[in-house]
């Protein structure tokens, strides 16, 4: 073959080359950043009209105190939500939405349910990451059922074992998250499930109607590991 022509096609193929790695970079890059570090982070039902990668005005998802009066399933769902609802660019950090769970956990779990909850949100290092790409999360919920190894334990349990009113709920639905890489709008979405486990105490009210709905004051006790759920 000519020198020439083969030099020719040897800068070809590394001008290829490269162009395909510079590609696959840029992708990786795009995933990473806007997916955070698995291991350090993963993230209720959120309105309709929930965060989108559009590029228009939003209002910033604020830390919000989760609402501990109704029945059990509804205090599940409003933990998931306080639990994976968060955005980088509201001027909060993870330990003010970590708060918001704090605050309604109960005493006797709180060192070891803060833990769980900070294995579900970004590290201070991770958030600001996260932050220069205004990354925002949310969760839509598909289920939410008590396992049935939950039911089999509390028929098994001595008495107890089992805290009064204690219940666990496995959850599972679609963690959303957007940002921006640049100037250019990018959306991921990931399958979760988890069980949260919490209490009730049946709120004493003056003659209720008969018709009227039981509520209960509940507690957070702890959380599962992320995507490994009671079943």
């Amino acid at each position: 073959m000519d020198p020439t022509a083969r030099r020719r096609r040897t800068v070809l193929i590394a001008a290829i080359t490269g162009g395909l790695i510079l590609l696959l970079l840029i992708g990786v890059g795009v995933y990473g950043l806007i997916r955070g570090p698995q291991t350090t982070e993963p993230a209720d039902p959120t309105p309709t009209d929930g965060p989108t990668a559009t590029g228009s005005a939003h209002v910033a998802a604020e830390p919000e105190a989760v609402v501990t009066l109704g029945g059990p399933d509804q205090f599940a769902a409003a933990i998931a939500d306080a639990l994976f609802t968060w955005d980088t660019s509201s001027g909060y950090g993870p330990a003010d939405y970590a708060q918001m769970l704090a605050d309604v956990t109960a005493d006797t779990e709180a060192d070891a349910a803060a833990s769980d909850v900070r294995s579900y949100l970004p590290t201070p290092d991770a958030w600001a990451q996260l932050r220069t790409h205004q990354t925002r999360q949310w969760l839509t919920i598909d289920t939410i059922e008590i396992p049935a190894v939950w039911e089999d334990a509390v028929v098994q349990a001595a008495p107890g074992q089992i805290p009064d009113g204690a219940v666990a709920y496995t959850i599972t639905g679609t963690r959303h998250r957007t940002g921006y890489w640049g100037t250019d709008p990018v959306t991921t979405t990931h399958p979760v499930a988890f069980t949260v486990f919490l209490t009730c105490t049946p709120e004493r009210t003056p003659a209720p109607a008969p018709a009227d709905p039981i509520t209960a004051t509940c507690l957070l006790l702890r959380l599962s590991q992320l995507d490994n759920p009671l079943r």
